[in-house]
């Protein structure tokens, strides 16, 4: 197994959204993501229709919204810091809410009291000897947005992201070297609310006796297409926003990295046909474009010809070539938790781009929540990352989410989430072996956090469990699992040491 290099950048990874809590205090504002709300312990609630989003809004006092809670990092800051640098971090990836700087995302100054709380989180991470690796945009969008424009569909939201993107660098560029600007920018076409703010309508969404929204429910395929235009438009227009910030950044801080960030989905055919092999090509092709748009500076030409099969019609943003072409990110960083396998059965295929697949490898374990464990597909992943844009490559997401509860003693054994990722550093170190030039690890949710897909406390990927469930109940307290001592044990072996 190759080693890592001595300046290897080990830590974790958490977004404001999901951990910082502090709804409205100090000023700050409401974002789409803070009217998501929780619907039963396994439920994905991250796809909101027109119909939630209305129940939402109409319900709002009934309902519970645990991102509005998150685990309380506002104030708890300089306790996690401690405990990440107990573990010995050299890395910190986190997020920066943007309404918690413009709370409505219509100021033209910002609110100076969130101004001094990430100054505050920088010092103390720069204090313990930890990089902060801040993204731009968590997926959170300030809700008038979605009132008025429909989220990322409407060019109007650009000028109001620029100024507060040149704002973060023009403040932080001395605190904060390595940047992202939109977190997994591809799940705006899995997910068109969570990833854009895009509301869908469907007649009849609204389940008699219950709120909207039921799980496994298919969709129309005039909506399907209504939803492809909707989103890629809306990634057109981050495309554009990315790239603007990108290039303020190389004339105006060139000490900052700037990375773009995507959800790497690694898909096999399901057999050794020719047909499956090309779906596969095909899948990962469009997993790709969205690193080509960033880092090349161009559309390819594969996906413009699958917008003109699709009858996908993009109104371009003038002159969005020379925007692309002069904003390239300085390297690519990415998610990976799972792969999946594809068919060219028109009767079982599913839809391009999708995250959650129903179709099962043989191959793999599968995780409690239906998420196959392949570690071998994220070497695979990085040598075409290597192959395709020759730039560093920052693994900013990766773990595996389980529901914990303490025993007797109050600790947590948590030997599934060591192998886990005790199986995936070892793929990343073959990586490095094979060429690969990987500069960074920060596993997702290191100090457990209101999950994504589940909008809970009760699916957990930390090192550090947090006393609280999806209710809000609990002390808050932090507490050290089986992980956190196994993991500082691998920063301070630089990775040598996975036993």
């Amino acid at each position: 197994m190759a080693k890592f290099p001595d300046n290897f950048l080990w830590g974790g990874a958490t977004s404001a959204a999901q951990c910082e809590g502090g709804r409205c205090e100090d000023g700050k504002g409401l974002s789409h993501l803070d009217y998501v709300y929780y619907r039963g312990e396994k439920a994905f609630c991250n796809f909101m229709l027109q119909n939630d989003y209305n129940y939402a809004r109409e319900h709002e006092s009934e309902l519970n919204f645990p991102n509005r809670r998150g685990i309380d990092f506002y104030h708890r800051y300089k306790e996690d810091i401690a405990l990440l640098a107990e573990m010995g971090f050299k890395s910190f990836r986190m997020s920066v809410s943007w309404t918690r700087l413009f709370p409505t995302g219509l100021e033209e100054t910002p609110d100076p009291k969130g101004v001094e709380f990430y100054h505050n989180v920088f010092r103390e991470l720069r204090a313990n000897g930890i990089e902060p690796m801040v993204t731009m945009i968590h997926y959170e969008l300030p809700i008038i947005f979605v009132d008025r424009y429909n989220g990322w569909i409407s060019p109007e939201v650009i000028p109001h992201c620029f100024r507060y993107l040149k704002f973060l660098i023009d403040e932080y560029k001395d605190e904060v070297k390595y940047w992202l600007t939109f977190n997994e920018i591809n799940m705006v076409t899995a997910v068109p609310f969570l990833g854009g703010g895009i509301l869908l309508d469907r007649d009849g969404d609204i389940a008699a006796g219950g709120p909207p929204g039921k799980p496994g429910t298919a969709l129309p395929p005039e909506l399907i297409h209504r939803w492809d235009n909707l989103a890629h438009q809306a990634l057109h227009h981050q495309f554009i926003a990315s790239a603007m910030i990108v290039k303020y950044a190389h004339e105006n801080a060139p000490q900052c990295m700037i990375g773009n960030m995507f959800n790497l989905h690694h898909l096999y055919p399901e057999t050794p046909s020719p047909n499956d092999a090309f779906r596969a090509h095909e899948e990962t092709e469009f997993n790709m474009f969205f690193c080509d748009v960033m880092a090349k500076g161009y559309y390819p030409e594969w996906i413009l010809s699958y917008y003109r099969k699709n009858d996908i019609d993009i109104k371009w943003y003038e002159g969005y070539e020379k925007i692309l072409s002069e904003g390239k990110v300085d390297f690519i960083s990415l998610s990976y938790y799972l792969s999946s396998i594809v068919t060219s059965d028109p009767e079982r295929q599913e839809r391009i781009g999708s995250f959650i697949r129903r179709m099962s490898n043989p191959y793999l374990e599968t995780s409690e929540f239906g998420w196959q464990i392949d570690p071998t597909a994220l070497r695979i992943s990085l040598n075409e990352l290597r192959d395709r844009f020759n730039l560093p490559i920052y693994i900013v997401e990766n773990g595996i989410g389980a529901f914990e509860k303490p025993d007797e003693e109050g600790k947590i054994h948590d030997d599934y989430r060591i192998s886990y990722l005790r199986s995936h550093i070892k793929a990343i170190a073959e990586a490095i072996g094979d060429g690969v030039k990987v500069i960074g690890y920060t596993p997702w949710g290191c100090i457990d956090l209101v999950s994504c897909s589940l909008v809970s406390m009760s699916k957990r990927y930390g090192f550090v469990y947090v006393d609280a469930d999806d209710f809000g109940n609990g002390t808050y307290e932090r507490s050290r699992k089986d992980s956190f001592y196994w993991y500082k044990k691998v920063i301070a072996s630089n990775g040598e040491d996975l036993d």
